[in-house]
C-alpha cells in the first residue's frame, strides 16, 4: 500500500492504465482536471470523515485512488456511469494497493447518504448532469460540497446553471492547463427528479424512456433512425440477436416487434443505458424478450451464439475523437455471431468501416447510403 506521508502523486498517476478502455498515444488515463479537482478539495479531504467521501464519473481511478493516498481516504464511495471506468479502476487499485479503499455503487441513496464531500469530473451532457446534481442535492449531507471539473472546452455556462438548480451557490475556480473546477454548495430541498423521463416517437410508434447519461436521451438518433430503415432485411429465421450499444433500446425494441420469435439482448458498457433499455422494453410491452445486459463490448456471451447483431458504433472514446472502440465492438461481433449470422452496422460514411468490417467480421456489402450516412451488412 502507498504510505500517504510520503506520497508521490506523479508516480500513482504514471501507474495507471485505461484498460480495458482503448489505450492510445493521444489518450491518457490522467488529465488536468483530475489534478486540479484534488487540489482544489485537499483542505476538505483531509477534514473529510472516513465514509463521507463519494467520487462520481472517476475516468480511470484517478479522484478516487489520488483522495485514498494523499488523504487517508476510505470508505470511498463511486459511480462510474461506463463499465469500462470500473474495471479500469478496479485493475488500477490493485495495481497501486488500494483496492480495499473504496466500493461502487449505482447512482442513489446508497452512493450519497451521509455524503459531504463530492468529487466529479463533469459530465458532457447536461442531462447526465442534472440526473447526478438532482441526485447528490436529495441524498447526500446538507454541507455537502461538490467539487466538479472537467476540461474548459467542455465547460460551458449552462453547467453553472444545472448545479445552480440543484445548489444554492455554485462558483468556478481560476483555470489552470486549461481545467476547471466548479464548486456547488447548499443543496436545494425539492423533491422533483427529472429522470426518467419518457418520450412517445409517434414516427416509430414506440415509448422511449431515458435516464440522464443515456446517449440521444428519448429522442431518436439519425443514425438509428437510418438504420429501422432496413430491419425488414434482416433474417426472419434470427432467434438470437443483440443490440450492440443499445443506448435507450430502440433497435433492440424494434427487432423484437418486428421478429415475434426472436429474443434480443440490448447492451451497453453505459448503466445509464441498460437501464434506459430495459425500461423502454417495458414501456412497449416488449421486456419479455429484450433482456439487458451491462457488458463490455459483449465480452461475456459466448462465442457462435448469435444470428444477429445490430450496432451503431460511436466514433469517439470519451472526448477523443477516436475509432477504437467501434473495432473492438467488430471484433467481438465477428466472435458471438454464428457461421452465417448478420451484423447489421450504420456508421458516419466518412469513416470508411467497410474494409474494416470485412476483415473482423466478414463478406460485407453496403446496403444503404444517404449524404451522412452509410449502413452495411456483414455475414460471419
Amino acid at each position: 500500500m502507498l504510505d500517504s506521508e510520503v506520497f508521490d502523486r506523479d508516480d500513482l498517476f504514471s501507474r495507471l492504465r485505461r484498460r480495458p478502455d482503448v489505450e492510445a498515444p493521444n489518450l491518457t488515463a490522467v488529465d488536468a482536471a483530475d489534478r486540479l479537482i484534488l487540489d482544489e478539495a485537499a483542505a476538505a479531504l483531509s477534514a473529510a470523515s472516513p465514509g463521507t467521501l463519494t467520487v462520481i464519473g472517476d475516468h480511470y481511478g484517478a479522484l478516487t485512488l489520488g483522495a485514498a493516498a494523499a488523504h487517508g481516504a476510505i470508505g470511498i464511495r463511486v459511480h462510474q456511469d461506463p463499465l469500462t471506468g470500473e474495471l479500469a479502476l478496479a485493475a488500477n487499485a490493485a495495481t497501486v494497493g488500494l483496492a480495499d479503499r473504496y466500493r461502487s455503487c449505482a447512482l442513489g441513496e446508497d452512493l450519497l447518504a451521509g455524503t459531504t464531500v463530492v468529487l466529479m469530473q463533469l459530465p458532457r451532457s447536461l442531462g447526465e448532469l442534472t440526473e447526478v446534481a438532482e441526485t447528490i442535492a436529495r441524498h447526500a449531507d446538507p454541507s455537502v460540497v461538490v467539487y466538479a471539473g472537467g476540461r474548459n472546452k467542455h465547460i460551458s455556462t449552462a453547467m453553472n446553471d444545472v448545479l445552480g438548480r440543484s445548489f444554492s451557490d455554485v462558483r468556478a475556480t481560476l483555470g489552470r492547463q486549461k481545467s476547471r473546477v466548479l464548486i456547488a454548495r447548499g443543496p436545494r430541498d425539492s423533491a422533483q427528479q427529472t429522470y426518467p423521463v419518457t418520450d412517445h416517437l409517434a414516427e416509430i410508434g414506440l415509448d422511449v424512456v431515458s435516464y440522464g447519461a443515456a446517449f440521444a436521451g428519448p429522442k431518436l438518433d439519425i443514425g438509428t433512425r437510418y438504420l429501422l430503415d432496413f430491419l425488414p432485411r434482416v433474417n426472419p429465421r434470427a432467434r438470437a440477436a443483440v443490440d450492440l450499444g443499445c443506448g435507450t433500446g430502440i433497435l433492440a425494441v424494434s427487432l423484437a416487434r418486428l421478429l415475434p420469435e426472436v429474443s434480443v439482448i440490448a447492451t451497453d458498457q453505459s448503466a445509464a443505458a441498460v437501464a434506459s433499455a430495459a425500461a423502454t422494453a417495458r414501456a412497449n410491452g416488449l421486456d419479455g424478450r429484450v433482456s439487458t445486459l451491462r457488458d463490455d463490448a459483449m465480452s461475456s456471451l459466448a462465442t457462435d451464439s448469435q444470428d444477429v447483431v445490430l450496432c451503431n458504433p460511436p466514433f469517439h472514446v470519451g472526448a477523443a475523437v477516436h475509432t477504437g472502440g467501434a473495432s473492438k465492438m467488430f471484433a467481438e461481433a465477428g466472435r458471438v455471431l454464428r457461421p452465417g449470422g448478420e451484423l447489421w452496422t450504420v456508421y458516419n460514411s466518412h469513416l470508411g468501416y467497410r474494409g474494416r468490417l470485412q476483415r473482423l467480421v466478414g463478406r460485407t456489402d453496403v446496403v444503404g447510403r444517404n449524404p451522412k450516412f452509410t449502413v452495411t451488412r456483414s455475414v460471419a
